[in-house]
């Protein structure tokens, strides 16, 4: 029917008349005629609630309770189901009314497919509205909604949209307790959960977690929740994105508190009588302050007197009545409400978990501390303060301590919130740059001090005892590598990661499969947060830098000799594979070295030779050596064969240089050439990546300069943690060097002290 006939035919009046004809006509033709006339007339939301308004639902409810012929069954439905959509207030009544929920239970199960699914739907629009879910509960609809929307779950359907009336209603119907209790002995937690899993439902999600609320104080249904799985997911659902899906207005409320509608009722003489009494209190300064919904709780308690004159003890009038405007009847509360976002289901869910004797099971895991932490961190806002209060509670809690342990939920904290590296800057930064100061830096020193509360507590103290010595070899890994974090007792520590040796547990893990994706982060924070606390002054990273660049540098004593009119003239000549003859003193090349003493002032032949060969030894390498030989310390010489940072040092000239100090018995010069390629590839324009090449040339003092910067104070944790990454992939198959060298830091830094 064409909109304006539609129009026309309610103005001029026939909807009466069609109602009429309902009750009075009892030929099953002319009531399908009727009946499909009435459907046509309800082709927009004004005109459906036009049609309910005027009687049109209750005689089509009425009918359908007469068991009609199945032809009649079909208009009827199909006309019930286009009245129902956006089901408004009074077509749910009339339906309810006429006794219609029952006979649309029993055509849900009809033989006939088109009559099955209108009854379906006709339920599921009903579910707009909190006064009928009950008694469409007390018919069997919870059972029959559920029922159809596992059948639409099912494998064979082809897409989600078909399910979207069904979730609605589903979800609507675990606002009233009554229907809660039949949904969750139907299995409609099980159901919930799917869809919760299920990415496809994913615009869904909000909407299904707002209904769980209404299981907040279920402690049966929570507990088959808790085990199913949902607190990952609602942790997850922190950060995600509200849903598209409209609000329900206010007659979609639970019909568990009801509304009463008091602004036309008859103002009984008790209530003049309390109100007399409150505006003479101060609760109200006239009449109309306040109504028959006024209750103490919804405004304000007027200020106390101020006993600035205390005359006598009888208060007198001025004391009695105290001028104060109440809000209006929707004020709020004296204190703020909090902010009511759309994560704010899944808070109110996760705290109630988090108030359980032992919530450590559900909410201290890897998944649930991300999404708390995500969420914190990644607002658009400030925060709900029910996201800190969970943080709070459960870092109070002492049965949570061990679990913080062993799924480095402690470790989490401390980079996430007090050095701002999530597991999404690691190892990569993200588009943002890492910044130096976190700005949640306070809350984590906060959860992490709760922490040290419960570790140093004697519970405490016995419980991280017996994981570390008792516990499985990845527990006590993990605790090995909290300890730092949380304790601040000497004494506690010390017994622990020293004596009982938990640092050799935590050293011994690093080389092996890493039981965290962010375990070497944590390690390295873990090792530099040890290291200060075995000493607050520590030595410096690298040894006093070679005065190369000063002012004046050092002289070299070795470019007399290379000049057209040499002083001293040279005795001897060093012939290089190249072919390079380089001039040099029989006198100094012997005092310098007890290899060239024995060469060039022994029994060898090559005492008696003028021109003397160095195999192997190629001229970047030979140049700081003959400087060496003749007394050069510190004229840049030994710069000339080290690469510039970013360039690899195996099998660059610096190794060979360094494999040559040691081949002719140089230490000084092997002690020169590590120092000047500790300070090239470790100062400031090195990086972490540095460290391993340096680590890779083999030699404990690079070693142990490696390990020291890892572990310097005040270095950038990011920094520190690739740089324990590259040491970890140098070291192979073979970690003595890397841990000895780590450990003789942590601890020379504690004999230092």
């Amino acid at each position: 029917m064409e909109p304006e006939s539609c129009e026309d035919i309610h103005s001029a009046g026939a909807v009466p008349l069609l109602v009429e004809s309902l009750t009075a006509c009892q030929d099953s033709q002319c009531l399908q005629s009727v009946v499909r006339a009435i459907r046509n007339l309800a082709d927009s939301p004004q005109h459906r609630l036009a049609l309910a308004q005027q009687g049109a639902v209750r005689p089509l409810a009425e009918l359908l309770g007469a068991a009609p012929d199945s032809a009649l069954t079909l208009a009827l439905v199909r006309a019930l189901l286009e009245l129902s959509r956006g089901c408004s207030r009074a077509c749910a009544e009339q339906l309810s009314l006429g006794g219609g929920l029952g006979p649309l239970v029993s055509l849900a199960s009809h033989p006939k497919k088109a009559v099955r699914e209108a009854a379906i739907l006709i339920l599921a629009n009903l579910c707009a509205q909190g006064l009928v879910r009950p008694a469409l509960g007390n018919a069997g609809g919870v059972e029959v909604l559920l029922g159809e929307l596992q059948r639409h779950r099912g494998p064979s359907v082809a897409g989600p949209a078909s399910q979207q009336p069904l979730v609605r209603a589903v979800c609507l119907l675990c606002r009233e307790a009554i229907n809660r209790a039949r949904l969750r002995d139907a299995g409609g937690l099980e159901l919930m959960m799917g869809l919760l899993r299920d990415p496809r439902a994913s615009a869904w999600h909000p909407r299904v977690v707002a209904a769980l609320v209404g299981f907040l104080y279920d402690t049966g249904a929570l507990g088959r929740l808790q085990a199913l799985g949902l607190v990952p997911l609602l942790a997850g659902q922190l950060c995600g994105e509200a849903g598209d899906e409209e609000e329900e207005g206010r007659e979609a409320a639970s019909w568990d508190f009801p509304e009463e509608h008091t602004p036309e009722r008859v103002e009984a003489r008790s209530f003049r009588s309390l109100r007399s009494w409150l505006i003479s209190e101060g609760y109200g300064a006239g009449p109309g302050d306040i109504s028959p919904d006024w209750s103490p709780e919804r405004c304000p308690l007027p200020p106390p007197p101020e006993p600035a004159e205390p005359t006598s003890p009888t208060p007198g009038p001025a004391l009695l009545r105290i001028p104060r405007a109440l809000r209006s009847l929707g004020c709020s509360p004296a204190a703020p409400e909090e902010p009511w976002g759309h994560e704010g289901p899944a808070l109110l869910l996760l705290s109630r978990f988090s108030q359980a004797p032992d919530p450590s099971g559900a909410l201290v895991t890897g998944p649930a501390l991300c999404g708390l932490l995500a969420y914190v961190t990644g607002a658009p806002g400030p925060p709900s303060p029910r996201a800190l209060r969970i943080l709070a509670r459960l870092t109070c809690n002492p049965a949570c301590l061990e679990a913080f342990v062993r799924s480095y939920g402690a470790a989490l904290l401390r980079a996430w919130l007090v050095l701002g590296v999530s597991p999404d800057d690691w190892p990569t930064l993200r588009a943002q740059p890492l910044s130096h100061c976190s700005p949640h830096r306070e809350l984590g020193e906060m959860l992490l001090q709760n922490l040290t509360v419960q570790a140093e507590s004697p519970f405490g103290v016995g419980a991280l005892t017996h994981l570390l010595l008792s516990g499985s070899p990845e527990d006590r890994v993990a605790c090995a590598l909290t300890l730092p974090f949380i304790c601040r007792k000497p004494s506690l520590w010390r017994r622990l990661l020293v004596d009982q040796g938990g640092l050799h547990l935590l050293l011994s893990a690093l080389t092996r499969p890493a039981p965290h994706p962010l375990f070497l982060f944590f390690a390295a924070d873990s090792l530099s947060c040890l290291r200060s606390l075995m000493s607050p002054t520590m030595s410096p990273a690298l040894p006093p830098a070679i005065p190369l660049d000063l002012d004046p540098p050092s002289p070299c004593l070795y470019e007399p000799l290379l000049g057209p009119a040499p002083i001293p003239a040279p005795d001897l000549h060093f012939l290089l594979d190249s072919g390079l003859r380089l001039p040099a003193q029989r006198a100094a090349s012997s005092a310098a070295s007890p290899f060239f003493r024995a060469l060039l002032a022994g029994s060898f032949a090559e005492a008696q030779m003028d021109l003397v060969p160095l195999r192997g030894l190629s001229p970047s390498a030979a140049w700081p050596i003959l400087h060496h030989l003749h007394g050069c310390r510190g004229c840049g010489a030994s710069l000339g064969p080290i690469p510039p940072p970013g360039q690899p040092l195996l099998g660059s000239k610096a190794e060979e240089a360094l494999e040559a100090a040691g081949r002719f018995l140089l230490p000084e010069l092997e002690e020169e050439l590590e120092e000047a390629v500790g300070h090239i590839h470790l100062g400031p324009q090195g990086g972490p990546e540095s460290v391993g090449e340096i680590f890779r040339l083999g030699r404990p003092r690079l070693t142990a300069y490696c390990a020291r910067w890892t572990l310097e104070p005040g270095q950038c944790p990011r920094k520190r943690a690739l740089a324990l990454v590259g040491l970890v992939e140098a070291a192979g198959e073979d970690p003595g060097p890397l841990t000895e060298a780590l450990l003789a830091v942590v601890m020379g830094a504690r004999v230092s002290a």
